[in-house]
């Protein structure tokens, strides 16, 4: 039910996010047309709204199934709003084009003519090619997209029309209002005038910005300088936080009426589930149950290759120095994303490579993950002494937040136990995290198997086989590109030629790449065609060179400052198997 509401809510705030208020001119001027105005208004939204629906099952089923890559839904919509730009400002020379006129003769029901006679496919049209253009602007359009669709359609739906709903019917009255305005002042007296002719420049210009990636940019100069309704869907998104140590009723109550209090405000924790190993316990099965009423449990969602969960590790050690002996147990869950880190040995390796003296639970089966119904890495849940969830955070960040939680849990277990109270006072533990801005890091987390490699360039992403690899002569920003023959697995994409390549331009500070070799591989790394002097990761040198032997993530660049530039990866010698890359 709340997601719900928050799915009608990120369709309200749509309207006004950054990337789609460049377009409400567009709708309120390209609608309005004296008394064919509401018509038109209505087929423009619907049809937006209808758009939204269909290209979210396309985009769910091109990048599952047909191996569309989701970039070609943007210069499909970019093209269209184009070719409607040119017909409103060229009617006659549209017309002229000969298969247009042959079409006009028929049916008149040409996207230029249609529209600039009003023609409800010319409106149709309109809307349909907005469509994918407002489906990206929105973090809860994609919480369904990603995570509620592939677990059930059903339910899917039901908040994805939520979403239409709220996103039409705010369009609709920001449109008819605005129309309103146009009408009293005159601007909408001439179809063919000025009006017509302005707007046709807009979607000109839309359209080339959408190609090009340029509306991606003004959406971050909107966020970042004027209003940015994201972080509003995201606070949405996030749970509520405790408020342990402020509330009187929790505070002074008797422990009948603070467990009744908490039923009404939180909800219960769920078991371990399924584990397929225990680290840290000296061979003992641990359980929260057995820890309800004795300690205070923070409940860490992990998998050892993913950069986010790594730099997160200072804090959880930090706390668990400082407050283990006050009654906190941390619990480190790792559920695997690849099929290598459901090995024993390798997550054994990676808990005392990053120094990890907390319990940790081999999650293989999803078992505690589905438990908790989680979705993301990092994950972190803190459950109180009476076993209920009183705070989560999802991601990098909010440390001290998390502390406080932490505290506030911990003094309400000392006066619940008749316990003295501990103030720790010791400094924060040394970490880079703070220094990432994520708001600079532009390229997506990109995968080289078939079960999820979208973004592969150059060849027929969602195929697994074999396949040789031309790198092309102009290669777009945030694409995946390969060179040589490779074997795209589900996981992972593997080759032993020597020579074989692997180009990105990316636009961050920080690359990272999680890879291994059977028996070894030699890389040659390259950044704007120079070596890495200055910039190289902690896995290689100056020259580039970089040894991949085990399976883990495997630091590149470290640049000193965020900025766009071309990775090229050469294996010199040996297998590689690429899983993805990450950006920091």
């Amino acid at each position: 039910m709340v997601l719900l509401l928050i799915s009608l809510l990120a369709g309200v705030l749509t309207v006004l996010a950054p990337c789609t208020l460049t377009l409400l001119p567009i709708i309120v001027g390209g609608t309005a047309s004296g008394a064919a105005s509401l018509r038109r208004t209505l087929v423009v939204t619907l049809s937006l709204g209808v758009s939204v629906i269909m290209f979210t099952f396309l985009l769910k089923v091109s990048t599952v199934f047909l191996s569309v890559p989701e970039t070609l839904w943007q210069d499909i919509s970019g093209g269209i709003i184009i070719a409607l730009g040119l017909a409103m400002l060229f009617p006659t020379l549209w017309e002229r084009i000969p298969l247009i006129g042959k079409i006009n003769q028929r049916s008149n029901l040409t996207i230029g003519a249609g529209y600039r006679k009003q023609n409800i496919a010319g409106d149709l049209l309109v809307g349909a090619a907005l469509g994918p253009v407002f489906s990206s602007c929105s973090p809860t359009y994609f919480l369904i997209l990603a995570e509620v669709l592939p677990r059930s359609i059903g339910e899917g739906l039901v908040y994805l029309f939520a979403y239409v709903i709220g996103l039409c019917g705010t369009l609709l009255l920001a449109a008819l209002l605005g129309q309103r305005f146009l009408e009293r002042t005159g601007f909408a007296a001439d179809p063919k005038g000025t009006l017509k002719r302005g707007v046709g420049v807009l979607f000109l210009v839309l359209g080339l910005a959408i190609i090009s990636g340029y509306d991606k940019k003004a959406e971050l100069f909107f966020a970042e300088h004027v209003f940015d309704v994201t972080k509003i869907e995201l606070a949405l998104l996030l749970p509520q936080k405790s408020a342990l140590a402020e509330d009187p009723l929790l505070v002074s109550s008797s422990p009948s009426e603070r467990i009744a209090a908490k039923e009404k405000r939180y909800v219960r924790a769920p078991e371990i589930g399924k584990p397929s190993g225990f680290i840290n316990t000296d061979g003992k099965e641990i359980t929260i149950g057995e820890l309800k009423g004795k300690k205070v449990v923070l409940v860490d969602f992990w998998t050892y290759s993913c950069i986010n969960c790594i730099r997160t590790l200072p804090y959880l050690k930090s706390w668990n120095e400082r407050y283990h002996n006050q009654g906190l147990e941390i619990i480190g869950v790792h559920t695997p994303e690849f099929a290598f880190e459901q090995v024993r040995s390798n997550v054994q390796d990676a808990v005392d490579r990053f120094g990890i003296r907390y319990p940790v639970v081999m999650d293989n089966e999803y078992g505690t993950w589905s438990a908790f119904q989680n979705h993301y890495w990092p994950h972190v849940f803190l459950i109180d002494i009476d076993g209920f969830v009183v705070y989560d955070h999802i991601g990098e960040g909010n440390d001290e937040e998390t502390e406080d939680a932490i505290r506030s849990a911990l003094k309400e277990r000392a006066r619940v136990l008749g316990e003295t109270e501990h103030v720790v006072e010791t400094p924060a533990p040394t970490t880079d995290t703070a220094a990432i801005d994520y708001g600079s890091v532009k390229s997506p987390e990109t995968y080289f198997g078939s079960a999820r490699n979208a973004l592969l360039g150059n060849g027929t992403p969602g195929v697994s086989g074999t396949q040789v690899f031309s790198l092309p002569k102009r290669m777009k920003a945030h694409i995946l590109y390969l060179g040589g023959a490779w074997n795209v697995a589900q996981e992972y994409a593997a080759t032993s030629e020597r020579g074989a390549v692997i180009s990105y331009t990316y636009e961050a500070k920080d690359v990272y790449m999680v890879a291994s070799a059977r028996d070894g591989a030699h890389l040659r790394v390259t950044l704007d065609g120079d070596t890495l002097e200055g910039v190289a990761g902690a896995d290689a040198n100056a020259l580039g060179d970089v040894a991949v032997s085990g399976q883990r993530l495997y630091h590149l660049i470290h640049g000193a400052s965020y900025g766009t530039h071309v990775l090229r990866i050469e294996v010199v010698e040996g297998t590689l198997e690429a899983y993805t890359f990450t950006f920091g």
